[in-house]
């Protein structure tokens, strides 16, 4: 599995309309890096007995182009019972199948083959400000850096979730999650440790103008 994907996993949010991005990282803040596996191999039994609880809580997951086809990829190999996956990996990826995703593409066709994936082929920002508006339940990016970036740069992020996997992938690391973000201050509203010493910390987030003594914060 990519390091960068989080499997359905939904934090605590309430209300209707809510949007977090959503992603698992290196103490370095990368995304994904050459040669490691899922989970960069230290996902543990607690951590994975919580995303299997927070599973349940059902959202609508929005992505962009290139993890659309990484992840329906993955899932229709789980399905089809190929690819070296985990049991709990084969079954999250199956299940994605049923959650429903909307895509933020201009190079996909319509229909999409990955059951319940709407496409959207416009303004990604103006499209999730809409959802936001409308929506009745929370929204979630899945992987999809470049898209969590300009909704968060936008001021349409609710929550800001990471999951800190205690590694410096310095000479093997790509996927810079913080290259290109806005100066954003972070409010902390939830952490846990988990087993192997994965972090997690959640923030509501705002963006700002620069450091302080620029009237920023």
């Amino acid at each position: 599995m990519h390091p960068l994907i989080t499997l359905p996993a939904r934090n605590s949010m309430s209300g209707m309309g809510q949007l977090m991005v959503d992603l698992i990282v290196t103490l370095d803040g990368c995304a994904s890096g050459e040669g490691w596996p899922g989970w960069w191999g230290l996902e543990g039994p607690e951590y994975l007995a919580w995303l299997q609880q927070e599973a349940e809580k059902n959202y609508t997951f929005l992505l962009g182009a290139n993890t659309y086809r990484l992840m329906s990829g993955m899932s229709q190999e789980a399905s089809a019972g190929g690819g070296e996956f985990s049991a709990d990996e084969g079954a999250a990826l199956t299940g994605l199948a049923a959650v429903p995703k909307v895509v933020f593409s201009s190079t996909l066709k319509a229909p999409l083959a990955w059951p319940n994936s709407e496409l959207v082929a416009g303004d990604a920002v103006g499209a999730v400000r809409e959802m936001k508006r409308a929506a009745s339940g929370p929204l979630s990016t899945m992987g999809s850096l470049s898209l969590g970036r300009s909704l968060l740069a936008a001021g349409l992020v609710d929550r800001f979730r990471l999951v800190v996997f205690p590694l410096i992938t310095g000479r093997t690391g790509s996927e810079r999650i913080y290259d290109g973000y806005p100066d954003v201050a972070l409010e902390v509203v939830e952490s846990r440790t988990f087993d192997r010493g994965l972090q997690l910390l959640e923030y509501i987030p705002r963006v700002i103008d620069g450091p302080p003594g620029s009237n920023a914060l």
